[in-house]
């Protein structure tokens, strides 16, 4: 019998809505065990999950019977779900809608993952704009400035 093999590295970025709703040091490990977890519970295999304050990169091992559009509807949700169920952020937190996905190689991998582990230092010299619009730009994805993300750099 035939089988289906793949391997679909995708990187995903979205941002936190309102200023008020930064992600702090201390639920940041938390958001990212638990973000991991619903991959792993929608057979995806995470490989890296990191933010700073504003804004959370998710790396996977995307499986082809699942569309990234459901995934991320699904890890957006029930991370937003659970952030509020268990109060981490003093009101109403919810995630802006929409998000960047990016395709890598197998070769590229570990270099996506450091970039991701590292965050923190990455954006002691970059704001999360900067970062996003090189993605955008390293890509050549054609964008219009009212369809971006709200930054609260």
């Amino acid at each position: 019998m035939v089988n289906t093999y793949t391997q679909i590295n995708i990187h995903t970025v979205f941002a936190v809505k309102g200023q008020k709703n930064f992600l702090d040091q201390y639920l940041m490990p938390q958001l990212c065990a638990y973000i991991s977890g619903i991959l792993t519970n929608l057979t995806q295999f995470p490989l890296a999950v990191g933010g700073y304050k504003n804004h959370i990169h998710v790396f996977f091992e995307q499986s082809p019977n699942v569309a990234l559009s459901d995934i991320m509807e699904k890890v957006k949700a029930n991370s937003s779900k659970w952030i509020n169920q268990n109060k981490f952020i003093i009101g109403h937190f919810e995630w802006q809608r929409g998000y960047g996905g990016f395709s890598y190689s197998r070769s590229q991998r570990n270099n996506v993952i450091r970039y991701i582990m590292k965050q923190v230092e990455h954006h002691r010299a970059k704001t999360f704009r900067d970062e996003y619009m090189a993605i955008l730009r390293n890509y050549e994805i054609e964008f219009k400035d009212q369809y971006l993300f709200e930054f609260y750099d």
